[in-house]
């Protein structure tokens, strides 16, 4: 068992079980049925062996009847086991990626914001999408590769020492050579791989940002400039590639030599046992069709452990994500009264009045080296407004951002009526606060799926009310499908000032105790502004409201 686990840890695979576990019963049979497929495999060149003494050399047709049938039969036996295995090995991929990229998913939930600020896209769509689809590939297809190759070389070995001994040492010898290259060649694997890993990343990246940003880089003409970003990261790849396959190729040549000399052995003494009647013919052919098979499925096994190297770095990569902690989380005894982001106990919630106090708060962020708050005091009352002015970078926005606990305070507190914020849930605090930003954000979807994320019980008549009380209704209008229009990523088929009315819409059906608007009429013209101001004043009347602006109006 020790062994075991050690080998696990040797390729990672021990972080990848607990994926694998709710559906280990697929997993079980995949390995019943690839060592079955193996013990058929081992098989085949026996009947050969049969045929060739007893009818060919034998000059006789008796007994081929019970034979043929016997024959036939393995092979439908086959077809339903290898059936069996395609589907199983199919499951436990399909299974194991669901399971990793919803835990991965689910994790980036609960990070914090700062999180965010320090991963791009790019590397995190990565970690998502392409590490967990090579992690789950390696577990259903190379594992399948290595049982398969495993049993039949254990089988094929017994086989060939119960048929000859000598003969047999000429065709394992071939064994330790492979695993000898194999030791040889695994550190520059996976070293290699791993840097193949992280351009990838910055490929991936800059594919984003060629993408997200394709309207600023021809305003900027930089197309340039980003082609020739993308470039240096291609050929980065393309020599690390290219490195690895040399080193490859070098491997399977090195293992094909080892086997061509197996066979050579095979076939220099078998001839001369089979001249010398030591051997049957049959035999001979036994033995060089195990040479030839057992050298592949030791070039397989080889490469396939190694795919389990390289894997491994996806595994870490993962792995490093969904061990990363939050900034910004709740406590044991928080979670296990008001629940966390995925399982809320709102029974447990207590009504936010909204009094705000900065109680001798210093704060720098995570990735910074000043202070942007040092000893900062306020109190807010319930229902008051507060304007929040300065320039750029003065930090209007940290401390909003600190009232919503998107970052936690250096030093000092943050009381929320008048208790630390972090003695209730994130979730409490945030589902109480309508947060309206600069730049508007809309999820993929329709506009009532989008309108509804403010509040997910809310009415029809709800709906329409909060549309029309920032003059949202004439966006509703003009889709053809009213509210359900799907609106594209993003909401990429509105303009920047319509998806900031709907991001309106939405914080007012949310109802919420404390109001924050950073910037947020700043993308919406004039008339509409007064439109959204003056329902602004009614929905700010009786919560406790920040707003930021560089126009004291």
């Amino acid at each position: 068992m020790e062994n075991k686990n050690s080998d696990l840890k040797f390729f990672g695979m021990n972080k990848i079980y607990p994926f694998i576990k709710p559906h280990r019963r697929n997993f079980v049979l995949m390995i019943i049925t690839s060592a079955l497929i193996s013990g058929f495999s081992a098989i085949w060149p026996l009947f050969q062996k049969y045929a060739i003494d007893n009818f060919i050399a034998g000059g006789t047709l008796q007994g081929l009847p019970a034979f043929v049938a016997l024959y036939l039969g393995c092979i439908a036996i086959y077809f339903v086991v290898d059936f069996a295995n395609t589907l199983n090995t199919f499951k436990v991929e399909m299974y194991t990626l669901c399971n990793m990229r919803r835990a991965a998913f689910n994790h980036l939930q609960t990070l914090s914001v700062a999180y965010y600020n320090t991963h791009g896209v790019g590397t995190l769509h990565s970690r998502v999408m392409s590490d967990t689809n090579s992690i789950s590939s390696t577990v259903a297809w190379n594992l399948y590769d290595v049982v398969c190759s495993t049993a039949y070389i254990i089988i094929v070995a017994i086989i060939m020492f119960t048929l000859n001994p000598v003969m047999a040492l000429c065709v394992v010898a071939v064994v330790p050579i492979g695993a000898a290259f194999s030791v040889y060649f695994k550190r520059r694997f996976t070293m290699l791989n791993r840097e193949s890993r992280e351009i990838n990343a910055m490929i991936t990246a800059d594919y984003n940002d060629g993408i997200t940003g394709a309207e600023t880089s021809k305003t900027l003409t930089i197309e340039e400039r980003l082609d020739g970003k993308f470039e240096g990261h291609a050929e980065k790849m393309r020599k690390k590639q290219s490195l690895l396959g040399h080193h490859r190729a070098l491997f399977h040549s090195l293992i094909a030599f080892a086997a061509a000399v197996s066979l050579a052995l095979v076939l220099w003494l078998g001839g001369s046992f089979t001249v010398e009647n030591i051997i049957l013919l049959g035999t001979l052919t036994v033995f060089m069709s195990y040479a030839q098979n057992l050298s592949d499925q030791i070039a397989t096994l080889v490469m396939t452990f190694s795919q389990f190297v390289y894997v491994k770095v996806n595994v870490e990569r993962l792995n490093t994500l969904l061990t990363t902690e939050s900034d910004v989380k709740d406590s044991e005894e928080v979670i296990q009264k008001y629940g966390d982001c995925f399982e809320t106990k709102q029974e447990n919630w207590e009504k936010l009045h909204g009094d705000i106090e900065f109680k001798d708060v210093t704060f720098k962020y995570p990735d910074g080296d000043e202070y942007v708050l040092e000893h900062f005091n306020l109190k807010v009352s319930q229902g008051t407004t507060v304007a929040i002015v300065g320039e750029t970078g003065a930090g209007k926005s940290t401390l909003v951002n600190l009232i919503c606990r998107f970052y936690e305070p250096t030093q000092g507190q943050v009381l929320i009526d008048g208790k630390d914020a972090r003695e209730r849930s994130v979730e409490w605090l945030h589902s109480n606060i309508g947060y309206v930003l600069q730049t508007p954000h809309l999820f993929s979807g329709t506009i009532r799926e989008n309108l509804l994320y403010g509040k997910p019980d809310a009415t029809e008549e709800e709906l329409k009310a909060a549309v029309k009380s920032v003059n949202a209704e004439r966006i509703i209008e003009r889709m053809d499908k009213g509210y359900d229009a799907v609106i594209g990523e993003g909401g990429n088929n509105l303009s920047t000032g319509e998806k900031q009315l709907l991001s309106f819409a939405r914080a007012i059906l949310a109802d919420p105790a404390i109001f924050i608007l950073d910037e947020a009429t700043s993308s919406v013209d004039t008339i509409t502004e007064n439109l959204i101001q003056q329902a602004i004043e009614k929905l700010m009347h009786g919560r406790t409201s920040f707003v930021i602006a560089h126009r004291l109006s």
